[in-house]
């Protein structure tokens, strides 16, 4: 048994990460699965199960933020709530599991019940928490698979206008567009192809994922989803996905071509998140050198937003005690180290 070690946990409704920090700070290891919650629930239970099998380690101690009770497996998300606590007491016990509730704190599982608007989609505000405790200033975005955060932080306290989803969507600290799992149709309307303007098709012929597999830049660690027709995850098979939203065959044009609309999809993608920083920027009376702090596995992204508007890039994983690391990203799974490291100073 470890009992100064901790697992964090960020509970998505694509995705699981999990995060393994020893007594000291240090993370030991991380680890990112697909975890399509929306199928259903026995995803999560084998998502957790795996992630202890493969790490074969005794800890008593877990931390636990969320996203996954907005999918549309549960009819309301404190119903979400409730039932992913119930899974992660199931897989976890008899260990002692803390619920990351916002300013409320942590929470015992038994005190969640009337704290679900507190725990909800929280991950963003554990990753937050986490940058201000140790920068004085930064502007704080994380870009992943489906959504991107842009949070402001200075002198020790998050300066986020919005609390829930429907707020921070709101006011551009929530934008619903990543790197893997975004519709190209809604990224834009319409594209620049062969001379003319192209509608594009209403129907999810491609995402994201294949934007970036076609740019070069999507790491292949990330690329665990299907393709949106099953086909292979290639450069020829995402250029064949990109002809199809504007009505033609792959071959009706050359790689080339397929590589300059993807390029299109990519700049429309950085404008519309350079407009939300922007945006998060005028609310603040931050430094005219404030850096963006960059997580999520589209942190490629983000050093391209933080050339466009001429400020620093700092890599999440600066501020990580990463020295002892043997398995994965820390800056992939931001939330699950945050609430794990908050947790710990909790104590």
């Amino acid at each position: 048994m470890l009992p100064d070690d901790i697992i964090g946990w960020d509970l998505g409704g694509a995705h699981l990460k999990a995060a393994h920090l020893d007594a000291q700070g240090h993370v030991l290891r991380v680890i990112q699965l697909p975890c399509p919650l929306w199928q259903g629930i026995d995803y999560l239970r084998r998502g957790v199960d795996e992630v202890l099998n493969q790490w074969s380690v005794d800890v008593r101690q877990h931390a636990v933020t969320m996203t996954g009770e907005l999918v549309d497996l549960f009819s309301t998300r404190a119903e979400g709530v409730r039932t992913l606590v119930s899974v992660m007491e199931d897989r976890l016990w008899p260990a002692t599991i803390e619920l990351f509730a916002g300013s409320r704190g942590f929470l015992a599982p038994h005190d969640s019940y009337n704290a679900e608007d507190a725990i909800a989609s929280s991950n963003w505000l554990a990753s937050a928490s986490f940058v201000a405790q140790h920068l004085p200033q930064a502007l704080f975005v994380d870009i992943g698979s489906t959504t991107t955060d842009i949070v402001a932080v200075r002198d020790g306290k998050v300066l986020a206008q919005g609390e829930n989803d429907h707020d921070r969507l709101c006011c551009g600290e929530l934008v619903y567009s990543g790197v893997l799992r975004t519709p190209l149709m809604a990224m834009t309307n319409r594209v620049p192809f062969n001379g003319t303007w192209v509608p594009l098709m209403a129907e999810h012929f491609a995402a994201s994922a294949d934007v970036y597999r076609l740019t070069g830049e999507l790491p292949m660690s990330a690329d665990q989803y299907p393709a949106a027709d099953n086909g292979p995850r290639t450069r020829k098979g995402s250029a064949r996905r990109l002809a199809r939203m504007v009505g033609l065959d792959f071959e009706a044009a050359t790689m080339n071509d397929w590589c300059r609309l993807a390029r299109y999809f990519s700049d429309h993608q950085t404008q519309t998140l350079l407009a939300a920083i922007n945006l998060v920027l005028s609310r603040h009376d931050l430094d005219i050198d404030v850096p963006l702090v960059g997580a999520g596995v589209g942190r490629f992204l983000i050093r391209r937003l933080a050339r466009c508007c001429g400020r620093r890039y700092i890599d999440l994983l600066s501020s990580i005690k990463s020295e002892r690391l043997v398995m994965g990203d820390p800056a992939d799974c931001a939330p699950a180290v945050a609430v794990a490291w908050l947790a710990r100073c909790a104590r």
